[in-house]
Protein backbone atom coordinates (compact mmCIF):
# COMPACT_ATOMS: atom_id res chain seq x y z
CA UNK A 1 0.00 0.00 0.00
CA UNK A 2 1.16 3.68 -1.01
CA UNK A 3 1.94 5.82 2.28
CA UNK A 4 2.81 9.38 2.95
CA UNK A 5 5.21 10.88 5.18
CA UNK A 6 4.97 14.44 4.66
CA UNK A 7 8.61 16.25 5.67
CA UNK A 8 7.32 19.98 5.94
CA UNK A 9 9.37 23.41 6.71
CA UNK A 10 9.38 24.71 10.19
CA UNK A 11 6.94 27.43 9.05
CA UNK A 12 4.07 25.26 8.24
CA UNK A 13 1.29 25.24 9.98
CA UNK A 14 0.07 21.85 10.92
CA UNK A 15 -3.86 23.95 12.22
CA UNK A 16 -3.77 25.76 9.05
CA UNK A 17 -3.04 22.82 7.07
CA UNK A 18 -5.99 20.84 8.82
CA UNK A 19 -7.95 23.24 8.54
CA UNK A 20 -7.58 23.63 4.71
CA UNK A 21 -8.30 19.93 4.73
CA UNK A 22 -11.92 20.10 6.45
CA UNK A 23 -12.85 22.69 4.24
CA UNK A 24 -11.52 20.76 1.02
CA UNK A 25 -13.14 17.46 2.27
CA UNK A 26 -16.29 17.58 -0.06
CA UNK A 27 -14.17 17.22 -3.37
CA UNK A 28 -13.01 13.89 -2.02
CA UNK A 29 -16.52 12.76 -1.49
CA UNK A 30 -17.50 13.92 -4.71
CA UNK A 31 -14.98 11.56 -6.71
CA UNK A 32 -15.47 9.32 -4.61
CA UNK A 33 -19.59 9.34 -5.47
CA UNK A 34 -19.19 9.95 -8.87
CA UNK A 35 -20.99 7.61 -11.23
CA UNK A 36 -18.99 7.80 -14.53
CA UNK A 37 -21.58 6.51 -17.09
CA UNK A 38 -24.49 9.15 -15.48
CA UNK A 39 -21.99 12.16 -14.31
CA UNK A 40 -21.83 15.60 -16.20
CA UNK A 41 -18.66 14.52 -16.72
CA UNK A 42 -19.45 11.04 -17.78
CA UNK A 43 -16.89 11.94 -21.46
CA UNK A 44 -14.16 12.25 -19.24
CA UNK A 45 -14.39 9.07 -16.89
CA UNK A 46 -14.06 6.01 -18.39
CA UNK A 47 -11.07 5.66 -16.73
CA UNK A 48 -12.53 5.37 -13.18
CA UNK A 49 -13.47 2.17 -13.05
CA UNK A 50 -10.44 0.61 -14.08
CA UNK A 51 -12.06 -2.81 -15.70
CA UNK A 52 -14.78 -0.89 -17.94
CA UNK A 53 -12.09 -0.97 -20.99
CA UNK A 54 -9.32 -3.10 -18.83
CA UNK A 55 -11.96 -6.37 -18.30
CA UNK A 56 -10.70 -9.56 -18.30
CA UNK A 57 -11.97 -10.38 -21.55
CA UNK A 58 -10.35 -7.54 -23.26
CA UNK A 59 -6.74 -8.75 -21.25
CA UNK A 60 -7.25 -12.19 -22.99
CA UNK A 61 -8.29 -10.36 -26.23
CA UNK A 62 -5.35 -8.06 -25.95
CA UNK A 63 -2.93 -10.83 -24.77
CA UNK A 64 -3.67 -13.14 -27.69
CA UNK A 65 -3.45 -10.53 -30.26
CA UNK A 66 -0.01 -9.83 -29.08
CA UNK A 67 1.34 -13.20 -29.15
CA UNK A 68 0.38 -13.13 -32.80
CA UNK A 69 3.03 -10.38 -33.15
CA UNK A 70 5.38 -11.56 -31.11
CA UNK A 71 5.46 -14.63 -32.80
CA UNK A 72 7.36 -13.15 -36.02
CA UNK A 73 8.13 -9.46 -34.74
CA UNK A 74 11.40 -7.88 -33.68
CA UNK A 75 9.88 -4.43 -33.95
CA UNK A 76 6.90 -2.87 -33.30
CA UNK A 77 6.72 0.95 -33.45
CA UNK A 78 4.18 3.19 -31.90
CA UNK A 79 3.19 6.01 -33.52
CA UNK A 80 1.63 8.37 -31.44
CA UNK A 81 2.21 11.66 -29.05
CA UNK A 82 1.57 12.91 -25.76
CA UNK A 83 -0.94 10.56 -24.06
CA UNK A 84 -0.90 8.25 -26.87
CA UNK A 85 2.50 7.26 -25.89
CA UNK A 86 3.93 8.26 -22.50
CA UNK A 87 2.21 5.80 -20.15
CA UNK A 88 2.82 2.71 -22.65
CA UNK A 89 6.48 3.70 -22.60
CA UNK A 90 6.96 4.08 -18.99
CA UNK A 91 5.62 0.83 -18.11
CA UNK A 92 7.82 -1.19 -21.01
CA UNK A 93 11.10 0.99 -20.39
CA UNK A 94 10.75 0.05 -16.73
CA UNK A 95 10.24 -3.57 -17.10
CA UNK A 96 10.63 -4.45 -20.87
CA UNK A 97 13.42 -7.70 -21.10
CA UNK A 98 14.74 -6.74 -24.40
CA UNK A 99 16.47 -10.11 -25.20
CA UNK A 100 14.19 -12.06 -26.87
CA UNK A 101 11.10 -9.70 -26.78
CA UNK A 102 9.73 -7.76 -29.64
CA UNK A 103 12.15 -4.03 -29.35
CA UNK A 104 9.16 -1.15 -29.28
CA UNK A 105 10.25 1.64 -31.01
CA UNK A 106 8.64 4.89 -30.34
CA UNK A 107 7.76 7.79 -33.21
CA UNK A 108 5.33 10.64 -33.48
CA UNK A 109 6.88 12.06 -30.68
CA UNK A 110 8.72 14.85 -32.71
CA UNK A 111 8.61 15.68 -36.58
CA UNK A 112 12.70 15.50 -37.27
CA UNK A 113 13.21 13.90 -40.75
CA UNK A 114 16.68 13.31 -39.23
CA UNK A 115 15.13 11.28 -36.55
CA UNK A 116 12.78 9.25 -39.13
CA UNK A 117 15.27 8.69 -41.70
CA UNK A 118 17.72 6.92 -38.99
CA UNK A 119 14.45 4.94 -37.73
CA UNK A 120 13.64 3.76 -41.61
CA UNK A 121 17.49 3.06 -41.89
CA UNK A 122 17.23 0.67 -38.62
CA UNK A 123 13.92 -0.96 -39.52
CA UNK A 124 15.18 -1.93 -43.05
CA UNK A 125 16.50 -5.93 -42.33
CA UNK A 126 13.99 -5.90 -39.70
CA UNK A 127 10.40 -7.79 -38.93
CA UNK A 128 8.13 -4.41 -38.33
CA UNK A 129 5.04 -3.56 -37.42
CA UNK A 130 3.26 -0.21 -36.32
CA UNK A 131 0.45 1.00 -34.40
CA UNK A 132 -0.67 4.46 -35.26
CA UNK A 133 -2.95 5.39 -31.95
CA UNK A 134 -4.44 8.46 -32.64
CA UNK A 135 -7.98 10.10 -30.83
CA UNK A 136 -8.36 12.57 -32.95
CA UNK A 137 -6.80 11.33 -36.44
CA UNK A 138 -6.67 15.02 -36.98
CA UNK A 139 -3.45 15.37 -34.83
CA UNK A 140 -0.79 16.01 -36.96
CA UNK A 141 2.08 13.77 -35.60
CA UNK A 142 0.48 10.47 -36.06
CA UNK A 143 -0.74 11.94 -39.21
CA UNK A 144 2.65 12.24 -39.97
CA UNK A 145 3.81 8.67 -38.55
CA UNK A 146 0.74 7.29 -40.95
CA UNK A 147 2.29 8.82 -43.94
CA UNK A 148 5.80 7.86 -43.69
CA UNK A 149 5.17 4.42 -42.43
CA UNK A 150 2.07 2.96 -44.67
CA UNK A 151 4.33 3.18 -47.96
CA UNK A 152 7.21 2.05 -45.84
CA UNK A 153 4.98 -1.34 -45.16
CA UNK A 154 4.09 -1.44 -48.69
CA UNK A 155 7.40 -1.57 -49.99
CA UNK A 156 8.46 -3.76 -47.59
CA UNK A 157 5.88 -6.26 -47.21
CA UNK A 158 3.76 -5.69 -50.90
CA UNK A 159 0.22 -6.72 -50.60
CA UNK A 160 0.55 -8.11 -47.26
CA UNK A 161 1.05 -4.91 -46.02
CA UNK A 162 -1.84 -4.13 -43.79
CA UNK A 163 -1.19 -7.28 -41.86
CA UNK A 164 1.58 -5.18 -40.07
CA UNK A 165 0.06 -2.15 -39.41
CA UNK A 166 -2.35 -1.37 -36.38
CA UNK A 167 -4.39 0.87 -35.92
CA UNK A 168 -5.83 2.32 -32.32
CA UNK A 169 -9.08 5.03 -32.94
CA UNK A 170 -12.10 5.83 -32.00
CA UNK A 171 -15.32 3.62 -33.26
CA UNK A 172 -16.95 5.61 -35.91
CA UNK A 173 -13.88 7.67 -36.66
CA UNK A 174 -12.59 8.07 -39.87
CA UNK A 175 -9.38 6.46 -38.83
CA UNK A 176 -11.85 3.24 -37.96
CA UNK A 177 -13.22 3.95 -41.52
CA UNK A 178 -9.95 3.90 -42.76
CA UNK A 179 -9.19 0.21 -41.26
CA UNK A 180 -12.09 -1.15 -42.51
CA UNK A 181 -11.32 -0.23 -45.71
CA UNK A 182 -8.22 -1.03 -46.23
CA UNK A 183 -8.06 -4.10 -43.32
CA UNK A 184 -6.01 -2.72 -41.04
CA UNK A 185 -6.60 -4.81 -37.37
CA UNK A 186 -8.59 -1.93 -35.21
CA UNK A 187 -8.28 -1.24 -31.54
CA UNK A 188 -10.08 1.12 -29.65
CA UNK A 189 -9.18 5.00 -28.42
CA UNK A 190 -11.85 4.92 -25.90
CA UNK A 191 -13.97 8.35 -26.49
CA UNK A 192 -14.49 8.63 -22.80
CA UNK A 193 -10.72 8.54 -22.00
CA UNK A 194 -8.55 11.28 -22.29
CA UNK A 195 -5.22 10.53 -23.47
CA UNK A 196 -3.01 10.88 -20.51
CA UNK A 197 -6.14 8.70 -18.71
CA UNK A 198 -5.42 5.93 -20.94
CA UNK A 199 -2.94 3.65 -19.60
CA UNK A 200 -5.66 0.94 -18.64
CA UNK A 201 -6.88 0.59 -22.31
CA UNK A 202 -5.95 -1.11 -25.49
CA UNK A 203 -4.04 2.54 -25.92
CA UNK A 204 -1.37 1.80 -23.31
CA UNK A 205 -2.21 -2.10 -22.81
CA UNK A 206 -1.35 -3.14 -26.11
CA UNK A 207 1.96 -2.82 -26.84
CA UNK A 208 2.87 -3.44 -22.85
CA UNK A 209 1.50 -6.91 -24.03
CA UNK A 210 3.50 -7.17 -27.09
CA UNK A 211 6.78 -5.83 -24.64
CA UNK A 212 5.89 -9.37 -22.88
CA UNK A 213 5.09 -7.89 -19.87
CA UNK A 214 1.96 -9.23 -17.39
CA UNK A 215 -0.81 -6.44 -18.28
CA UNK A 216 -2.82 -8.33 -15.52
CA UNK A 217 -0.76 -7.74 -12.91
CA UNK A 218 -0.90 -4.08 -13.83
CA UNK A 219 -4.47 -3.56 -14.24
CA UNK A 220 -4.87 -5.65 -11.02
CA UNK A 221 -2.73 -2.98 -8.99
CA UNK A 222 -4.99 -0.22 -10.12
CA UNK A 223 -8.05 -1.67 -9.25
CA UNK A 224 -6.61 -2.55 -5.84
CA UNK A 225 -5.52 1.12 -5.62
CA UNK A 226 -9.14 2.16 -6.23
CA UNK A 227 -10.37 0.15 -3.67
CA UNK A 228 -8.51 1.79 -1.28
CA UNK A 229 -9.05 4.77 -2.34
CA UNK A 230 -12.64 4.39 -2.42
CA UNK A 231 -12.53 2.86 1.07
CA UNK A 232 -11.09 5.51 2.85
CA UNK A 233 -13.27 8.77 3.13
CA UNK A 234 -11.17 10.77 5.91
CA UNK A 235 -8.24 13.24 5.60
CA UNK A 236 -6.01 10.21 5.55
CA UNK A 237 -6.99 9.15 2.30
CA UNK A 238 -3.81 9.06 0.58
CA UNK A 239 -4.69 10.65 -2.64
CA UNK A 240 -6.67 13.27 -0.53
CA UNK A 241 -3.27 14.00 1.39
CA UNK A 242 -1.29 14.64 -1.46
CA UNK A 243 -3.66 16.56 -3.39
CA UNK A 244 -4.55 18.63 -0.28
CA UNK A 245 -1.02 18.93 0.47
CA UNK A 246 0.38 20.41 -2.48
CA UNK A 247 -2.83 22.84 -3.34
CA UNK A 248 -2.25 23.99 0.34
CA UNK A 249 1.69 24.53 -0.58
CA UNK A 250 0.30 26.19 -4.09
CA UNK A 251 -1.66 28.53 -1.72
CA UNK A 252 1.16 29.40 0.60
CA UNK A 253 3.23 30.80 -2.61
CA UNK A 254 5.08 27.40 -4.20
CA UNK A 255 4.73 27.53 -7.18
CA UNK A 256 6.57 24.54 -8.81
CA UNK A 257 6.68 20.52 -7.92
CA UNK A 258 9.44 18.19 -8.38
CA UNK A 259 8.47 15.01 -9.08
CA UNK A 260 12.21 12.91 -7.76
CA UNK A 261 13.12 9.39 -7.44
CA UNK A 262 16.42 7.49 -7.12
CA UNK A 263 15.35 4.93 -9.53
CA UNK A 264 15.95 5.12 -13.06
CA UNK A 265 13.21 2.56 -13.29
CA UNK A 266 11.16 5.44 -12.91
CA UNK A 267 12.58 8.37 -15.78
CA UNK A 268 9.81 7.81 -18.48
CA UNK A 269 6.91 7.60 -15.33
CA UNK A 270 8.00 11.27 -14.36
CA UNK A 271 7.36 12.02 -17.94
CA UNK A 272 3.79 10.75 -17.79
CA UNK A 273 3.43 12.48 -14.80
CA UNK A 274 4.62 15.73 -16.01
CA UNK A 275 2.17 15.27 -18.59
CA UNK A 276 -0.86 14.95 -16.08
CA UNK A 277 -0.19 17.41 -13.98
CA UNK A 278 0.06 19.93 -16.98
CA UNK A 279 -2.59 19.04 -18.78
CA UNK A 280 -5.08 18.81 -15.75
CA UNK A 281 -4.22 21.84 -14.09
CA UNK A 282 -2.04 24.03 -16.09
CA UNK A 283 -5.08 26.51 -16.81
CA UNK A 284 -6.79 29.83 -16.06
CA UNK A 285 -3.11 30.85 -15.03
CA UNK A 286 -3.42 28.50 -11.79
CA UNK A 287 -1.37 25.14 -11.32
CA UNK A 288 1.74 24.23 -9.87
CA UNK A 289 4.27 23.61 -12.83
CA UNK A 290 5.47 20.52 -12.74
CA UNK A 291 9.38 18.89 -13.27
CA UNK A 292 10.43 15.38 -12.66
CA UNK A 293 14.29 14.92 -11.81
CA UNK A 294 16.12 11.65 -11.60
CA UNK A 295 18.77 11.47 -8.84
CA UNK A 296 21.19 11.20 -8.25
CA UNK A 297 22.14 12.72 -11.38
CA UNK A 298 20.04 15.93 -11.37
CA UNK A 299 21.55 16.75 -8.12
CA UNK A 300 24.62 17.83 -10.12
CA UNK A 301 22.80 20.18 -11.93
CA UNK A 302 19.12 21.38 -10.18
CA UNK A 303 20.27 20.01 -7.62
CA UNK A 304 21.87 23.59 -7.05
CA UNK A 305 19.36 25.24 -7.83
CA UNK A 306 16.59 23.18 -5.51
CA UNK A 307 19.45 23.64 -2.76
CA UNK A 308 19.68 27.63 -3.04
CA UNK A 309 17.37 29.19 -5.64
CA UNK A 310 14.26 30.83 -5.06
CA UNK A 311 12.07 29.13 -2.34
CA UNK A 312 8.98 28.41 -4.89
CA UNK A 313 9.79 24.98 -4.39
CA UNK A 314 7.76 21.54 -3.25
CA UNK A 315 9.23 18.14 -3.40
CA UNK A 316 7.52 14.96 -4.24
CA UNK A 317 9.87 12.02 -3.79
CA UNK A 318 9.03 8.81 -4.77
CA UNK A 319 10.38 6.03 -2.30
CA UNK A 320 11.27 2.51 -3.01
CA UNK A 321 11.46 0.51 0.57
CA UNK A 322 12.87 -2.89 -0.48
CA UNK A 323 14.48 -2.87 -3.91
CA UNK A 324 14.43 -5.86 -6.08
CA UNK A 325 18.58 -5.84 -6.95
CA UNK A 326 21.56 -5.39 -4.84
CA UNK A 327 25.11 -4.96 -5.48
CA UNK A 328 28.24 -5.09 -3.14
CA UNK A 329 31.15 -3.11 -3.66
CA UNK A 330 34.27 -5.01 -3.17
CA UNK A 331 37.56 -4.35 -2.05
CA UNK A 332 39.97 -2.94 -4.69
CA UNK A 333 43.38 -3.48 -4.82
CA UNK A 334 44.63 -0.06 -5.11
CA UNK A 335 44.75 3.22 -3.18
CA UNK A 336 41.49 5.18 -4.81
CA UNK A 337 40.41 6.21 -1.20
CA UNK A 338 37.04 4.72 -1.26
CA UNK A 339 37.33 1.82 1.50
CA UNK A 340 34.72 3.11 3.22
CA UNK A 341 32.39 1.55 0.75
CA UNK A 342 33.61 -1.60 1.02
CA UNK A 343 31.70 -4.06 1.96
CA UNK A 344 28.09 -1.43 1.63
CA UNK A 345 25.75 -2.23 -1.26
CA UNK A 346 24.72 -0.03 -3.64
CA UNK A 347 21.33 -0.40 -1.99
CA UNK A 348 22.10 0.52 1.24
CA UNK A 349 24.24 3.72 -0.76
CA UNK A 350 21.46 4.82 -2.67
CA UNK A 351 19.63 4.78 -0.04
CA UNK A 352 21.61 7.40 2.13
CA UNK A 353 21.78 9.49 -0.37
CA UNK A 354 18.43 9.46 -0.60
CA UNK A 355 17.72 10.13 2.82
CA UNK A 356 20.89 13.26 2.89
CA UNK A 357 19.00 14.62 -0.29
CA UNK A 358 15.48 14.57 1.53
CA UNK A 359 16.84 16.03 4.84
CA UNK A 360 18.94 18.45 3.10
CA UNK A 361 16.27 20.33 0.72
CA UNK A 362 13.73 20.24 4.10
CA UNK A 363 16.22 22.24 5.78
CA UNK A 364 16.95 24.57 2.80
CA UNK A 365 13.36 25.54 3.13
CA UNK A 366 11.97 22.73 0.49
CA UNK A 367 8.57 20.86 1.81
CA UNK A 368 9.03 17.61 1.12
CA UNK A 369 6.04 14.82 0.66
CA UNK A 370 7.34 11.39 0.51
CA UNK A 371 5.48 8.37 -1.14
CA UNK A 372 6.60 4.99 -0.40
CA UNK A 373 5.86 2.15 -2.19
CA UNK A 374 7.05 -1.01 -0.63
CA UNK A 375 8.18 -2.19 -3.81
CA UNK A 376 8.35 -1.81 -7.39
CA UNK A 377 6.66 -3.98 -9.75
CA UNK A 378 3.76 -3.96 -11.86
CA UNK A 379 1.13 -4.34 -9.42
CA UNK A 380 2.57 -1.37 -7.56
CA UNK A 381 3.23 0.31 -10.96
CA UNK A 382 -0.46 0.15 -11.19
CA UNK A 383 -0.95 1.12 -8.10
CA UNK A 384 1.06 4.48 -8.66
CA UNK A 385 -0.52 4.97 -12.11
CA UNK A 386 -4.11 4.95 -10.77
CA UNK A 387 -3.03 6.66 -7.41
CA UNK A 388 -2.06 9.72 -9.63
CA UNK A 389 -5.10 9.61 -11.71
CA UNK A 390 -7.18 10.04 -8.80
CA UNK A 391 -4.90 12.45 -7.08
CA UNK A 392 -5.56 14.93 -10.26
CA UNK A 393 -9.04 14.89 -10.34
CA UNK A 394 -9.27 15.89 -6.25
CA UNK A 395 -6.75 18.23 -6.75
CA UNK A 396 -8.42 19.66 -10.16
CA UNK A 397 -11.69 20.41 -7.83
CA UNK A 398 -10.33 21.57 -5.34
CA UNK A 399 -8.18 24.28 -7.53
CA UNK A 400 -11.36 24.76 -9.60
CA UNK A 401 -10.36 23.53 -13.04
CA UNK A 402 -11.56 20.89 -15.42
CA UNK A 403 -9.28 18.09 -15.15
CA UNK A 404 -9.91 16.85 -17.85
CA UNK A 405 -9.73 19.50 -20.84
CA UNK A 406 -6.54 20.76 -22.07
CA UNK A 407 -7.93 23.98 -24.42
CA UNK A 408 -4.38 25.91 -24.36
CA UNK A 409 -2.74 22.90 -26.33
CA UNK A 410 -5.04 24.17 -29.07
CA UNK A 411 -4.08 27.26 -29.69
CA UNK A 412 -0.52 26.61 -31.25
CA UNK A 413 -2.46 23.89 -33.32
CA UNK A 414 -4.25 26.09 -35.50
CA UNK A 415 -1.28 28.88 -36.18
CA UNK A 416 0.27 25.16 -37.00
CA UNK A 417 -2.17 24.27 -39.24
CA UNK A 418 -2.65 27.76 -41.09
CA UNK A 419 0.62 28.02 -41.85
CA UNK A 420 0.69 24.55 -43.39
CA UNK A 421 -2.43 25.03 -45.88
CA UNK A 422 -4.93 23.34 -43.83
CA UNK A 423 -8.65 24.38 -45.07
Amino acid sequence: MLTITPKMTINFSATDFAAYQQAHLEQLHQVQQTQPDTDLQHNDLGWLTVDKWADATQLTHLKNLATQVQATADVLVIVGVGGSNQAARAVIEAFAQQHGQVKIIYAGTNLSAAYYQRLLNDLAEQEVYVDVIAKNFATLEPGIGFRIFKPFLQQKYGANYAQHLFVTGTRGSHLEQLAQAEGYPFLTFPTDIGGRFSVFSDVGLFPIAVAGIDITALVQGAQTMRAQLQANNGGNNPAFQYASLRNYLHQQGKSVEVLGHFEPQLDFFGRWWTQLFAESEGKRNKGLLPLALTYSEDLHSMGQYIQQGQRQLLETMLVIDQPRHDLSIQASDVTDDFDYLTGQTLTQINQVAEKATITAHQASGVPVIELHLPKLDLTTFGELFYFFEYAVFISGLILEVDPFNQPGVEAYKQLMFTGLGKK
